[in-house]
């Protein structure tokens, strides 16, 4: 059986970030994820997971100054030190929350910095952060982004994802395939998840346009999700998508898959 995990970030944002947890295990889930943790102190986090016996199951590592428009620090040549402390910062947080898989966002190919110097960056990065990571016994995993939402985004496909994973060559690197990013930039999502499920550590999901819930637009969500389970995905699916109405009127396509 498919497991759904909230996403804080988008769900339940008519509540306070903590108030969210208790939103969503109102509503069913057993599972949160989010983007970041990082402006709410840990231990509330954890008295607010424990609380409401919600496993927390993905973050991103630190991404830079994402309210001024970064998307992540991972291909920065300038910034290779504030990205290895960086991952230290996540693993203070996933360690005392059980969080057993972090995201890294690759970012924005900075200006002035060719495509083949940011591509080596985040390889060294990304090798650093696999093993900094595996030492705890955490997941790392990379994340293609559509470059309509986010031009010059470095990783745009999952066959750039899969290329630069080859090349980092860790045991402990897996690909977040998004449903909704991967829509907009190739299409063609069952054949992808069965030639790759083996390589993918967590996927995320939104319909496109729009990036709602399943059903509001072209994805054919209940075929591509019982054909995900019939291949025996066991791990979690992040509702990473913008309610149309409200969280709570938004989450009767699951209910339609049982």
């Amino acid at each position: 059986m498919l497991r759904f995990s909230a996403n804080l970030s988008f769900l339940y944002t008519e509540h306070d970030f903590l108030d969210r947890f208790a939103a969503a295990r109102a509503d069913g889930f057993a599972a949160v994820e989010f983007h970041f943790p990082y402006a709410w102190d840990r231990m509330a986090l954890v008295e607010t997971q424990r609380r409401e016996s919600l496993e927390t199951v993905l973050f991103n590592l630190p991404a830079g100054d994402w309210a001024g428009g970064e998307r992540g620090i991972a291909c920065h040549p300038k910034r290779i030190q504030e990205f290895q402390d960086g991952v230290g910062l996540a693993i203070e947080y996933a360690r005392p929350l059980n969080c057993p898989r972090l995201n890294c966002l690759a970012g924005l190919r900075p200006p002035g910095v060719s495509a083949a110097r940011a591509r080596e960056t985040l390889i060294e990065n990304l090798r650093f952060a696999a093993f900094a990571l595996k030492r705890v016994g955490i997941e790392l995993l990379l994340e293609p982004i559509n470059s309509r939402d986010a031009p010059d985004f470095l990783i745009n496909t999952t066959r750039q994802a899969l290329d630069v994973m080859d090349a980092v060559g860790s045991d402990n690197l897996r690909l977040q395939y998004d449903i909704y990013h991967a829509q907009v930039m190739e299409g063609n999502l069952t054949h992808t998840l069965e030639n790759n499920l083996a390589q993918i550590g967590h996927i995320q999901l939104a319909d496109n346009p729009g990036r709602h819930e399943p059903g509001t637009g072209e994805i054919n969500f209940p075929f591509l999700l019982r054909r995900l389970d019939r291949l025996g995905y066991d791990k979690w699916i992040g509702c990473e998508y913008h309610p149309a109405t409200t969280t709570t009127a938004s989450l009767s396509w699951i209910k339609g898959l049982q």
